[in-house]
């Protein structure tokens, strides 16, 4: 499903929609402290849909000054300038006395979600950023997405989705290239890790059941596509982890990667992609940090998100693959301990708007990223 152009969003100032999450996380205070960045504020235009009593008191308690305008949800369509709450006040969450998964919270962070889509499709916005949900609450209000990846494709019909997760020095039209240009490109590119996910929200003992050459081709498949569109890398280096420890050692450790990983592989060579592997996963992290591959498939969660977290942890950005839109969102939860203590870290929130204003940048013709859904 293709959302119609944006014909009303200018391209250098992008609107940009910011979906809080779960009103009693951290999402109200990472997003206030995010924006109190002027130079941030300069490069876009913002709809923040959440609850304003969040809002509020995520500034008081981060001894933020106002810079955002209220309006009620319902007379938020299109904005010129600033950044704008579009509140919910009848889905009243309030952070200051719940700080933990609740039917009311799932509810009401949906609701932001399904609003921002709403804003997308109708081409009101040009991005969208997501706050972080609790999936709990959402199974508590009777919502059975495994997170906001599966929700997306849902809700625009993409059959070929996936994570991809950005950390590090890991810069739009940069290239690690240091394997062509040496060490001098290594240093330049040090700590740079993309990282896009085989399989995303999956039991890893069901994970074998479900393993197939298409599931790894997809994300070979996706990732060069945006290493192209969207980091300007003409020719992008794919390294392919291995599922099994030492990537089975020619079949000694599991047949995973002769029987499916191997053919995804040549799949992805045939239709001109560069891409190597399966490689020990212990080793390739190193290896990608290090500059030798512009882009890496990890085949499950927490083989891939642990070396991101480990570079870049509260400043990486997930970003979905495969959307006719574009979604980018933190790397973290909604740490519910933490609440009102002014302690949670923007730094993954900035990231995520930054990137989000980038990609917006980089809209095809016709309005759909052009790194999405590109095969």
């Amino acid at each position: 499903m293709m959302p119609p152009t944006p014909d009303a969003i200018a391209q250098e100032r992008p609107v940009i929609g910011i979906t809080m999450g779960d009103p009693a996380g951290i999402g109200a205070e990472v997003i206030v402290k995010a924006l109190a960045d002027p130079e941030l504020r300069k490069r876009a235009r913002y709809i923040i849909f959440g609850l304003h009593e969040a809002i509020a008191y995520a500034a008081d308690t981060a001894e933020v000054a106002p810079y955002w305008f209220r309006l009620p949800h319902e007379d938020v369509t299109r904005i010129e300038s600033g950044v704008v709450v579009a509140d919910f006040d009848e889905l009243a969450v309030s952070p200051a006395t719940v700080r933990k998964p609740t039917e009311d919270g799932g509810l009401a962070s949906m609701r932001f979600c399904e609003e921002a889509v709403a804003g997308l499709k109708k081409g009101h916005l040009s991005a969208v950023v997501t706050g972080p949900i609790s999936k709990t609450s959402w199974r508590m209000a009777g919502f059975h997405f495994p997170g906001h990846t599966e929700f997306f494709a849902k809700r625009f019909g993409a059959r070929r989705v996936t994570m991809m997760f950005v950390a590090g020095d890991a810069r739009l039209n940069g290239r690690a290239d240091a394997a062509h240009h040496g060490s001098a490109a290594r240093r330049r590119n040090g700590g740079c890790l993309r990282v896009a996910l085989a399989s995303v929200h999956e039991p890893l003992f069901e994970l074998r059941n479900s393993f197939t050459i298409g599931r790894v081709h997809q994300p070979i498949d996706l990732l060069d596509a945006a290493l192209r569109d969207w980091f300007g890398i003409e020719q992008p280096r794919i390294a392919v982890a291995g599922l099994n420890p030492h990537a089975g050692e020619g079949g000694q450790f599991g047949d995973e990667e002769q029987r499916v990983i191997e053919p995804a592989i040549a799949m992805a060579r045939d239709s001109g992609i560069l891409v190597d592997g399966p490689f020990p996963a212990d080793t390739l992290f190193r290896r990608a940090i290090g500059g030798e591959f512009d882009g890496v498939v990890a085949m499950y969660h927490d083989q891939g998100l642990i070396p991101v977290k480990l570079v870049g942890f509260g400043q990486a950005v997930n970003v979905t693959l495969g959307l006719p839109v574009i979604r980018t969102s933190v790397d973290h939860g909604t740490a519910f301990d933490i609440v009102g203590r002014n302690r949670a870290d923007a730094g993954s929130m900035h990231s995520a708007i930054s990137l989000a204003i980038e990609l917006s940048r980089r809209r095809a013709p016709d309005g759909a990223p052009s790194a999405a859904d590109s095969r």
